[in-house]
């Protein structure tokens, strides 16, 4: 018998870049054809069949229609000499993820046109604190919320937040633009003076890094202030 590796029809035997697995990591996964993507689910094909041909051979035989291979149960599938229980439950699991990504709802990310959008995305989660906390709002090109995270958590009059910290997560996701919020826990919706200071701070610093500052909003009970509404950014 022939060495594995010598074997024609055997992957290994081929050109790298002609390998599904080696292909999806040089041209990226939209470069493989429907078989070449079942045949990395499959894995290994059979003595005289490779993965990519068996699963050509299952696709010629479901009249190369996605469709029609999806309806196929796990015993339809082992009908095939080299697809035993485990690949064709690979299969079929991986054909019915497909199904369930197709009938989801998109998500649709909330898009920030004023403060007000700000403050009834984020009142839930600051309103009705006994304790100051800082978030921060990364944003798309479009305006429209990626993330919300909490900087730092603090007492009844105050919380740091790390300009640092806050422009490392801004880099991290890639944001566009940040909108920055806290809380006033006394029910007094002006700013201190190092609120004005930390929102100048890290407005500069947004200028510099083209992440700008949007707006900082104080949520305070059942109202709230917006910097940029006041003009102050």
């Amino acid at each position: 018998m022939e060495p594995y590796t010598t074997l024609p029809n055997r992957i290994l035997s081929w050109a790298e870049e002609d390998r599904p697995r080696e292909k999806l990591l040089l041209k990226g996964i939209s470069a493989l054809s429907d078989a070449e993507l079942i045949a990395i689910l499959l894995g290994s094909g059979t003595t005289n069949l490779s993965a990519v041909d068996l699963a050509k051979q299952i696709m010629q035989d479901n009249n190369q229609n996605l469709h029609s291979l999806a309806k196929q149960s796990v015993k339809d599938l082992q009908k095939f000499k080299g697809i035993g229980e485990a690949k064709a439950i690979t299969l079929v699991s991986a054909l019915e993820l497909g199904r369930r990504r197709k009938v989801s709802e998109v998500e649709i990310k909330p898009q920030v046109k004023s403060s007000e959008d700000v403050y009834n995305y984020i009142q839930g989660d600051l309103a009705d604190l006994p304790y100051e906390e800082f978030w921060i709002l990364l944003l798309n090109r479009a305006n429209r919320i990626e993330k919300k995270i909490r900087i730092s958590t603090g007492g009844v009059s105050g919380t740091i937040a790390d300009p640092k910290l806050i422009y490392k997560y801004a880099l991290e996701n890639l944001a566009s633009s940040i909108i920055l919020v806290h809380n006033h826990p006394s029910g007094n919706k002006k700013p201190s003076d190092a609120d004005c200071s930390l929102t100048k701070k890290l407005c500069e610093a947004g200028r510099f890094l083209e992440i700008p500052v949007l707006d900082h909003v104080i949520i305070c009970n059942h109202t709230w202030y917006s910097f940029a509404d006041e003009g102050k950014i």
